[in-house]
């Protein structure tokens, strides 16, 4: 199984946060280079593929700009992995192709830290295991999919059940 590498946030991290307000004149790979950059100016340059972030409650606050999910996606984000998500920013990402884990124990992963997501949780380096509420299949589909859109196109072209 892969593991993925930690990026730890605290609490309330909003869409400005995100996708700052300053380059939303611009495309998703320039609002991409300042992700994070108020709270962690190491992220847009530092975060790999398939590198997950951790967060505290309330992930996603603010604004409903899609761009928000979109940078994630676009730097290539795994999860994010939070107690609590902004209603907005939960539909966007999954909308998006971007996993949301809704976990209780989430801040009890700590920045650098090698996890590995299975579909009953997140499974810390030490093997224990962080129960995470379980997604609904629709959901899944569309991560699979890689977001909503590639979801519809299936469905048009009668490629998908879901």
């Amino acid at each position: 199984m892969k593991t993925s590498r930690v990026w730890k946030l605290g609490a309330d991290v909003d869409t400005d946060a995100l996708a700052p307000g300053l380059y939303m004149k611009n495309g998703i790979d320039v609002i991409a280079q300042h992700c994070l950059e108020a709270v962690r100016p190491d992220f847009a340059d530092g975060v790999r593929a398939g590198d997950v972030l951790v967060a505290g409650p309330n992930f996603g606050i603010g604004s409903s700009r899609e761009q928000a999910a979109g940078v994630l996606v676009h730097l290539g984000v795994r999860a994010v992995i939070a107690p609590s998500f902004s209603g907005l920013f939960f539909r966007n990402a999954f909308n998006l192709g971007l996993l949301l884990l809704t976990c209780p124990e989430a801040e009890q992963l700590q920045d650098g830290d090698a996890v590995t997501l299975l579909p009953a949780g997140v499974q810390r380096g030490d093997g224990i295991l962080l129960a995470c509420q379980p997604i609904p299949d629709f959901l899944m589909n569309m991560i699979h999919a890689g977001g909503l859109m590639n979801v519809l196109k299936q469905r048009s072209q009668g490629k998908s059940h879901a």
